[in-house]
This record gives structure tokens, C-alpha cells and sequence, in this order.
């Protein structure tokens, strides 16, 4: 069954809204955007978390020595990482590995050491989806994350032309900007019945 990571979490209620409604993984920001944590608010958050649900850590071109800074402090289960990082570092990482790649118009799937993919739109956190077409004829070589404007009326679709290991989402689960608790139960529902 397809998994599902409820991401940009920032406040009590969305982490334990996420976890109720069956969430696989939860992802925390530290990235500069408007649902970015600090890691003393993740650390927090994360004791709301029960073993079953892995914690996720999202990244912007981080060093190797400030991913497993925060890896420890938090702690986290897992790291996705967006923009420049060496593919040669991702073996010294001390969990596993979401390498995050933006689809716009040559799609081409690195050949990397990443543990899973995650394909998102060409501007992450925009709300909006990439265009499906370009992933069609594609062989994608490992687990994969589908992210990128998915919302409840759109996740089944994208699962049925993926197979994807798992579903990510952010805005698609907020109202006014921030985490809906019958948005997340709705999104988790319609993927795994």
C-alpha cells in the first residue's frame, strides 16, 4: 500500500492530527520557508511521534556536518534533501536518504546513491503539481516519493499513474496556511482505502 508523509509540520495539533490519521511520515522543514522549525521546535514535536511514524528532516543544500547535527538533536529517522549536495556524501549519512528532484522539462533520474526519490514540482512548496506527462515513459530504479500540488481530489489519480512508494504533501492539506486536521484525515483516507 502507498505510504503517506504529511510534511511542513509546525504546531502540536498538525503532528498529532498527522499521526492519528495514519500517517507513515512526518516532515519537518528547516529549510527558510514559511512552515520552516526551528530544531528546538522539532525536537518538541518529535516526542509526539510514535516509533511507527518515521521523522522526516527536509533540507536545502545542506553541509554533511549540520544534517547529522540535526539527525541527532531532534532526533530524525530520515533526510530529504533539495538542491546541491554531493552524491558521493550520501553514503555518510547516518539514516537513510529522500534525494528530492524538481521535474521540469528534461527529466533526467540520477543514477545516485539517495535511498529513495522524491519528484516534486519545479518550484517545491508552490502548491502546484508537475506535469505528469513527462514522468510516463520514465523507469525509475527505486522507491519514489510523488509530491507537487496533491490534494485530496487529485492523490488517487497520481497514484494510479505512479505506483509510487509513497505521497507527499503540504499545502494540500491546509486551510489559510496552515495544517487542516479533516484535510489530513481526508488526504490519508482517500489514499489508503
Amino acid at each position: 500500500m502507498t505510504k503517506v508523509k504529511i510534511c511542513g509540520l509546525s504546531t502540536s495539533e498538525g503532528v498529532i492530527s498527522a499521526v492519528e490519521a495514519g500517517a507513515d511520515y512526518v516532515g519537518f522543514v528547516f529549510a527558510p520557508s514559511r512552515r520552516q522549525v526551528s530544531l528546538e521546535q522539532a525536537h518538541y514535536l518529535a516526542q509526539l511521534v510514535p516509533e511507527i511514524v518515521k521523522k522526516v528532516g527536509v533540507f536545502v543544500s545542506p553541509s554533511c556536518e549540520l544534517l547529522e547535527k540535526f539527525i541527532k538533536a531532534v532526533p530524525l529517522d530520515m533526510v530529504q534533501i533539495h538542491g546541491n549536495f554531493s552524491e558521493t556524501a550520501v553514503k555518510r549519512i547516518s539514516v537513510p536518504v529522500i534525494r528530492a528532484l524538481q521535474v521540469k522539462d528534461n527529466v533526467l533520474l540520477p543514477d545516485g546513491q539517495a535511498d529513495y526519490l522524491l519528484l516534486d514540482a519545479p518550484v517545491a512548496g508552490s502548491g502546484q503539481t508537475f506535469d505528469w506527462e513527462k514522468l510516463q515513459d520514465k523507469t525509475i530504479s527505486r522507491p519514489f516519493f510523488i509530491a507537487g500540488g496533491l490534494n485530496s481530489e487529485n492523490v488517487r489519480e497520481a497514484i494510479h499513474l505512479f505506483h509510487p512508494y509513497a505521497v507527499d504533501v503540504s499545502s494540500g492539506v491546509e486551510s489559510q496556511g496552515h495544517k487542516d486536521t479533516e484535510k489530513i484525515k481526508l488526504f490519508i483516507e482517500r489514499v489508503k482505502t
